[in-house]
């Protein structure tokens, strides 16, 4: 795990036998990765907010890997002309394309391992949780935190949507599943879906 920024998101560096993934590009990371002599061959976004991809078109730049996120890049998705609305400033996330677009389908295959995808609009409309079922593991963006859930004041944001998303989609899974958020400490499901202050 790699966190970095000015939200202090995490990005998740994922070894599979024939093959690597990194989950998410927060700032920062594309040094990290030198630095762990570790290459790339796929980066998933969880959502495009601008402090999960201001890393991206530098780790696609060294890796030439492809982007894999639930839709094509937009400036809306980022929120970086809101932050730049609110900061007073021309912020901008540097360029780079989104190679596949995961819209509509329910799993994809990363070199014979499958990933489920599970759509989780509330925090941000393109928000993707993405479940590797025989490891156990869920890395779940802002979808769903330790004690808490992803912040719904953004545009697009809606806590009904995401709380029916979360009911629909997460609570099934198995209870020892880790969850790994896009900030702060990894959970698992059992936990949350007992102890969740915003969901129980």
């Amino acid at each position: 795990m790699f966190t970095g920024g000015i939200a202090q998101t995490n990005g998740y560096l994922v070894k599979l036998p024939c093959g690597t993934i990194l989950v998410d590009a927060p700032e920062g990371v594309a040094a990290w990765l030198k630095s762990q002599g570790a290459d790339v061959d796929a980066l998933l976004l969880t959502h495009q907010h601008f402090d999960h991809v201001l890393g991206a078109a530098e780790v696609v730049a060294d890796h030439g890997c492809p982007v894999l996120a639930w839709a094509p890049l937009s400036k809306d998705l980022t929120l970086e002309r809101l932050f730049g609305a609110a900061t007073g400033t021309a912020y901008s996330v540097p360029e780079f394309a989104v190679d596949e677009v995961l819209e509509g389908r329910e799993e994809i295959d990363l070199c014979t391992h499958i990933v489920k995808l599970f759509h989780v609009p509330g925090h941000s409309p393109d928000s993707v949780c993405f479940y590797l079922p025989e490891h156990g593991l869920l890395f779940g963006g802002d979808v769903l935190f330790l004690d808490g859930v992803g912040r719904t004041d953004f545009p697009g944001g809606s806590f009904q949507q995401l709380a029916t998303g979360i009911e629909k989609h997460l609570w099934p899974l198995p209870d020892t599943t880790v969850v790994y958020p896009g900030h702060g400490d990894d959970t698992t499901i059992g936990r949350e879906r007992a102890e969740n202050p915003f969901l129980t």
